[in-house]
């Protein structure tokens, strides 16, 4: 068995995921005991050319009907073989990837903790002042969710324990958006979430850029209250933007 299993799910992602080919190098994949999966919805584009030269495994939609992003992830953690299963959006860059395997290696040892939460910041070169300061607030808002035992964190990547992640099924892969959010409120019935300083995840800001912040923060707002109400998003489907 491996010790972590970083599972990226994919759709026409071939500029993105050219960052996880430069990252999860054969060198960095042995020193911390990493597998690399690839979890396709389908993609048209050169994803899977990509993923084919650094991706341990691919796992490819076989149903013939578009996925969730849940399903695609629980499909990866079902073809997984590690102890630790890293969740990762394809436009997901991880700050630096030696302290990040390192502090995730470290506190999953503690026993009370089920999964972990990261700060997610714009990409460096891309990041407005309007970026900065609503990452800054989002963060803090986040990490008091955890503090305060509801439990959080953001989709561009989870870090959970495969026993546990396993004993609550996964991700609800019905949820076409806040899956993420969900999977965390049941998380914390039954353990720890910590919030990690030291290491940074960076996303892409193309939703903010097509949608505004306003309209992006109020699906979120009215997904997660729909999702804790009545089990259910008010989301029929989340677009993809590229």
């Amino acid at each position: 068995m491996k010790r972590f299993s970083v599972i990226i799910p994919t759709l026409n992602e071939e500029r993105t995921l050219l960052w996880a080919e430069k990252t999860f190098t054969n060198e960095v994949k042995q020193n911390y005991d990493v597998e690399v999966i690839i979890s396709d919805g389908g993609s048209t584009d050169n994803t899977i050319e990509i993923a084919k030269r650094f991706a341990d495994k691919i796992v490819l939609n076989e149903l013939g009907e578009k996925q969730t992003i849940a399903s695609g992830r629980n499909l990866g953690a079902l073809n997984s073989n590690g102890e630790i299963l890293v969740f990762l959006n394809a436009d997901a860059r991880i700050s630096d990837i030696d302290t990040f395997f390192k502090l995730c290696n470290n506190l999953m040892k503690m026993p009370q903790v089920v999964a972990l939460s990261f700060e997610v910041e714009v990409y460096p070169e891309e990041e407005t002042f309007k970026d900065k300061i609503f990452h800054w607030f989002l963060n803090k808002f986040f990490a008091l969710l955890n503090v305060i035992g509801l439990g959080m964190g953001r989709g561009e990547c989870n870090v959970v324990k495969r026993e546990v992640f396993f004993s609550i099924n996964g991700y609800n892969d019905k949820l076409v958006a806040g899956e993420d959010f969900e999977l965390y409120v049941r998380l914390r019935r039954l353990g720890k979430i910590i919030n990690v300083y030291g290491v940074k995840i960076y996303e892409s800001p193309r939703r903010y850029r097509k949608y505004g912040y306003l309209r992006t923060i109020a699906l979120w707002f009215f997904n997660s209250v729909s999702i804790i109400l009545f089990k259910k998003s008010i989301s029929s489907k989340w677009d993809m933007v590229r």
